[in-house]
């Protein structure tokens, strides 16, 4: 079974501190995360600086904001994206990152980046993802709020553009996500819908959602990732602190471990209890001649004797032999 593949998403968490960001990274390393990630935009390359009423947020989180201060909040200065990337390779986490736009993707392809994320509200920018899906990297794409004729354009225009190497993430765009409208019975469907691996970004608090996730076949799960939610950033109420992700991480593994493959027959771990199954012995002292029935034989356990399917067939027979109280019977001791 391939290992689930585990995103700690940075964000906004730095909190204006280069510092921090580092500490992230190499927190989220410790915690167990397979790679970091990132979001390149800048206020102006996301929305527009202005004040009126379409660009002021009228519900959620960050109600009551205006978009330009939001994500001139919110953003990772440019130039802190090298410095970053190095620390990543130099510990030996993946590093990731979300373009929204045209710049930040040619500015990511200059640093060498691997794979590309593209979030839930992108969805829709078909420019964008044929810009990206061109770049011929492993791409993982956000589906929050799609429909299924959304998806499939946004799926249809990264693999028209030879761009294969596509993995979908099932994902509740609310901050935080409420668990009972996540509907993770999506996640199977999408996989067999659109014939392409499927994983969950997850915004809901804790870790139930990922566990559940992984058993409907999940192979990717990305979670915010901060060091404390007191240092309050934009997206710190609903991140997961190093202690809580790292136990995130061993559930998952040991989510794995469970779900294993599909087998029949005893496990390894299980072939000892074969010893604790039924088998026909001897409930009284027989002797030879005696004719077998429901006072001198039973179907108990230990699995020594003859399989409980012969019981019936045995009665009315004769013993061939002395049979002792509590012995196991074989065809042997039957006389035909």
């Amino acid at each position: 079974m391939r290992s689930v593949y585990i995103i700690a998403e940075m964000s906004a968490n730095h909190g204006g501190s280069l510092e921090r960001a580092l500490e992230i990274v190499r927190a989220a390393k410790d915690a167990g995360a397979d790679c970091i990630k990132l979001q390149t935009y800048t206020a102006d390359t996301i929305t527009l600086n202005a004040n009126t009423p379409a660009f002021k947020i009228e519900h959620g989180l960050w109600a009551g904001q205006n978009l330009h201060d939001l994500y001139n909040q919110a953003s990772t200065p440019w130039e802190w994206h090298g410095r970053i990337k190095e620390e990543a390779d130099n510990i030996g986490i993946d590093f990731l990152s979300t373009p929204f736009d045209f710049t930040a993707v040619d500015f990511l392809e200059q640093l060498n980046i691997e794979a590309y994320k593209i979030s839930s509200f992108e969805l829709v920018d078909i420019p964008l993802l044929r810009y990206i899906a061109q770049k011929e990297k492993p791409v993982f794409l956000s589906t929050g709020m799609g429909t299924q004729g959304e998806i499939q354009e946004a799926v249809d225009t990264i693999l028209s553009a030879g761009n294969k190497k596509l993995t979908l993430l099932k994902c509740s765009s609310a901050y935080p996500a409420d668990p009972a409208h996540m509907n993770l019975l999506t996640i199977p469907d999408m996989a067999n819908r659109f014939g392409l691996p499927v994983g969950l970004s997850d915004h809901s608090m804790g870790h139930t959602s990922t566990l559940i996730a992984v058993s409907l076949g999940a192979c990717v799960i990305e979670k915010h990732f901060c060091l404390s939610r007191k240092i309050e950033t934009p997206d710190s109420k609903f991140s997961m602190e190093p202690k809580e992700f790292s136990l995130m991480v061993e559930l998952i593994r040991t989510t794995e471990k469970a779900l294993g493959s599909i087998s029949y027959g005893p496990s390894e771990d299980e072939k000892n209890s074969l010893y604790g199954r039924r088998s026909i012995f001897s409930s009284s002292e027989i002797k030879r001649g005696d004719v077998f029935s429901e006072n001198n034989i039973k179907i108990v356990r230990p699995s020594l004797g003859m399989h409980p399917r012969d019981y019936e067939s045995i009665i009315g027979k004769r013993a061939a032999c002395d049979i002792p109280f509590a012995t196991p019977l074989t065809s042997e001791m039957i006389s035909e």
